[in-house]
């Protein structure tokens, strides 16, 4: 059962074309695989060989490009015809510098007649390196090769009710996963075991809805290495006494990821952590006070760095990315940032993951939000209390 109405990717799919025609592109292949499902429904742990989605107004509908073996995948996760799905033998994936899937999709273009276009790829994305493109332009002499990084991801951006709904069922999964990893935190017990209960929860899900992979594993460092801003746990390492910790956990549903973030300290925490975490917390909620439709991104990172300034600190990273449909490596959707600079206006229904953390000399504190811009504002789709958690 596709996650989403046949009407609903039919009508990401006129909004993609109508994007493409204002940037003079006439067919785009798309390889990042949150791209490809949200066009397709394409769903499948196969992201680690080369495929990808044709979109062209040259098409009656895309083409899905993805190795036989998927064949299987495709037909039960797309909404397309079975003549839109079109598999490559593994010879293409054996000698790469001799015979490469870019061949192939050379050879499928030129023969649906759409080689010689203007065509869009997805240049700056994990999902498309160097050698694809040089064989690709080898295969197609007479296209124009453009970038179209982020013409997907910023279709995505404003979502439906149903992806909405689907963020809200994550959000649950990950309340519930940083509570009972707060309350399995103490002196003496293993990290791994602590984030052996996240995966576990994370995956378990709530009951009613399971959960899926997140696209990006928890980060959950202790102590001096919460001044890090990206450590998971130690194989080896105990909680102690007198030990600060922060998780940055996300669940998942149907691939649509609510990102949530909670900092710990065990035993009576140092003024000086107190005092950060109240500093995080009134930036936290200045920042959703502004935000609302018609607002900027900078004008949103501003209100928060202005209120962090009053107490001599200073944040250098963006503070917040859109977020939501998500595979491996991360969850943001790569588009619009809290960053100075950054003019793109909100729009009701745009989602973000709010990331105020502070890492300094020796610690880190960091507590963050999942929200939606509504009509007069917003609101956070994780809700869990926005405090310094004392064990």
């Amino acid at each position: 059962m596709l996650p989403f109405e046949k009407t609903e990717y039919q009508h990401r799919e006129k909004r993609i074309k109508k994007s493409m025609e204002a940037q003079g592109i006439e067919v785009l292949f798309v390889t990042d695989p949150a791209n490809m499902n949200y066009i397709t429904g394409y769903d499948a742990l196969s992201y680690y060989v080369p495929q990808g989605v044709i979109v062209s107004s040259y098409l009656k509908e895309p083409i899905c490009i993805i190795r036989q073996q998927d064949v299987y995948c495709a037909l039960h996760t797309t909404w397309m015809s079975k003549e839109s799905i079109i598999p490559y033998p593994d010879k293409y994936l054996w000698e790469p510098k001799v015979l490469h899937v870019m061949d192939f999709v050379g050879d499928v273009l030129r023969e649906k007649g759409l080689h010689n276009k203007r065509i869009g790829v997805e240049l700056d994305s994990y999902y498309f390196n160097a050698h694809w493109y040089h064989r690709l332009e080898k295969s197609l002499p007479d296209a124009e090769l453009v970038d179209a990084t982020s013409l997907v991801n910023w279709i995505r951006g404003q979502k439906s009710t149903k992806e909405l709904e689907y963020m809200q069922i994550a959000a649950r999964i990950v309340e519930k996963a940083m509570y009972n990893a707060i309350e399995n935190i103490d002196v003496g017990v293993r990290e791994c075991r602590v984030a052996a209960g996240i995966y576990s929860d994370l995956l378990n899900g709530t009951g009613v809805y399971g959960g899926e992979y997140p696209s990006l594993s928890p980060i959950m460092p202790a102590g001096e290495r919460t001044a890090g801003a990206h450590f998971s746990w130690t194989t080896e390492g105990k909680y102690q006494k007198d030990q600060l910790v922060y998780m940055e956990l996300s669940g998942s549903y149907k691939r649509y990821h609510a990102p949530l973030t909670r900092t710990v300290f065990i035993g009576k925490p140092p003024e000086k952590v107190r005092e950060t975490a109240k500093i995080v917390i009134e930036g936290l909620n200045v920042t959703l006070s502004t935000i609302k439709p018609g607002v900027t991104c900078e004008e949103v990172e501003q209100a928060w760095q202005t209120t962090i300034n009053q107490y001599g600190l200073e944040k250098e990273s963006r503070m917040g990315y859109t977020v939501g449909l998500s595979y491996p490596p991360v969850w943001t959707e790569n588009t619009a940032y809290f960053k100075p600079g950054e003019k793109t206006v909100l729009k009701p229904n745009m989602t973000f993951h709010i990331m105020p953390g502070m890492w300094l000399d020796g610690y880190g504190v960091a507590i963050t939000e999942t929200i939606r811009v509504t009509e007069n504002g917003c609101e956070t789709i994780t809700k869990f209390p926005r405090e310094l958690f004392i064990k």
